[in-house]
This record gives C-alpha cells, sequence and structure tokens, in this order.
C-alpha cells in the first residue's frame, strides 16, 4: 500500500461491501457509524449498537477510536461515553490488523470474554465478580432497553431521510392522521 489514505479507503469500503450497514458522517471516511449486533450465544445476542469509529489520519499505523453510541452494559466499556478497554486497540494496535478484524473479532471476542480486573465500568466489573447472576441480567435489561435496532435508526432518521424504512401501509398516511400527535 503507498500511503495511509489509500489504505483507509480500502477498507472502509471493505467494512461497507461485508454483511455491516455503515453510516459515514460528514460525507467522509474518517468518521463513520457501524451498525453491529451482539455475538451469538452470548448475553449480548438479540443486541444491535451503533459504533461510532473514527479513523486517525495515521490509520493503519495508528489505531481508530472505537465507540458504542447506544447504552452497553460491560466492564470494558464506559458507560456515559461508550469508550472500549481493548488491548488490541488501545496499546498493541498493528497495521496488519483492519476494521473487519474490529467487528469480526475483537468486538465480539470484547463481550463474550469480558475483563473485569481492568475495568472502564467499575460497577459492572464489581457485579460480574461479585454477584454474576444479577450481572447477567442487568446485561439483558440494558439489551432489551438500549440496544434494539430502533434504539439506533431513530437517531439515524434524524441525521438523514429515512425513507428506505417506511413501509407501504406507513407512507398511506394523511396530514390528518398526523396532527394532534406529540413527537416523542
Amino acid at each position: 500500500m503507498s500511503s495511509p489514505s489509500k489504505r483507509r479507503d480500502m477498507d472502509v469500503m471493505k467494512l461497507m461491501m461485508s454483511d455491516y450497514n455503515v453510516e459515514t458522517i460528514n460525507d467522509g471516511l474518517n468518521e463513520f457509524n457501524v451498525e453491529f449486533h451482539g455475538p451469538k450465544e452470548s448475553l449480548y445476542e438479540g443486541g444491535v449498537w451503533k459504533i461510532r469509529v473514527e479513523l486517525p489520519d495515521a490509520y493503519p499505523y495508528k489505531s481508530p477510536s472505537i465507540g458504542f453510541v447506544n447504552k452497553i452494559y460491560h466492564p470494558n466499556v464506559d458507560e456515559m461515553s461508550g469508550s472500549v478497554c481493548l488491548d488490541v486497540i488501545n496499546q498493541s494496535w498493528s497495521p496488519m490488523f483492519d476494521l473487519l478484524n474490529i467487528f469480526e473479532v475483537f468486538l465480539p471476542q470484547l463481550l463474550l470474554y469480558p475483563n473485569p480486573s481492568d475495568p472502564l465500568n467499575g460497577d459492572a466489573a464489581s457485579l460480574m465478580m461479585k454477584d454474576r447472576k444479577q450481572y447477567d441480567q442487568k446485561v439483558k435489561e440494558y439489551c432489551e432497553r438500549y440496544a434494539k435496532k430502533e434504539d439506533i435508526t431513530n437517531s439515524a432518521a434524524e441525521d438523514s431521510s429515512g425513507d428506505e424504512d417506511i413501509s407501504d401501509e406507513e407512507s398511506q398516511s394523511s396530514d390528518d392522521d398526523i396532527a394532534g400527535h406529540a413527537d416523542p
């Protein structure tokens, strides 16, 4: 690869051509959101998250910034900012890795094997170590409450016209149907 920008463009295009829904921000390839589904046979199965990705100018030599946009209960994810504590992204990143590695290997591994000894969410880490059953219940509760498809599409609809998500039945409504209903 002759330059970091060509590699960045190639990696983003590879991610877009995969099974992931990628939504660019500001029409560039440096910032985008990716729809991420919880791994099968995990507490997070059925959950859908919007992952914010920011690529530095020096990508792939410098690691991307990764964060959950909607809430997730996990010892290695900051509950307020969505920042991820993952060695392979933060400390041991290599230009040999690409964006698909993050979504196909690193994030699923993070959700499958939380590390409570290196937490960003101290409450989740503490609960996981003290009462695994209650921790598991809280993870599932967060998935139900914050990690549904509509949780990530509501904010996307505000950013762009989400007309393709409207079914024929919904698009048949008249102005009279809408009048008097407050926005949620």
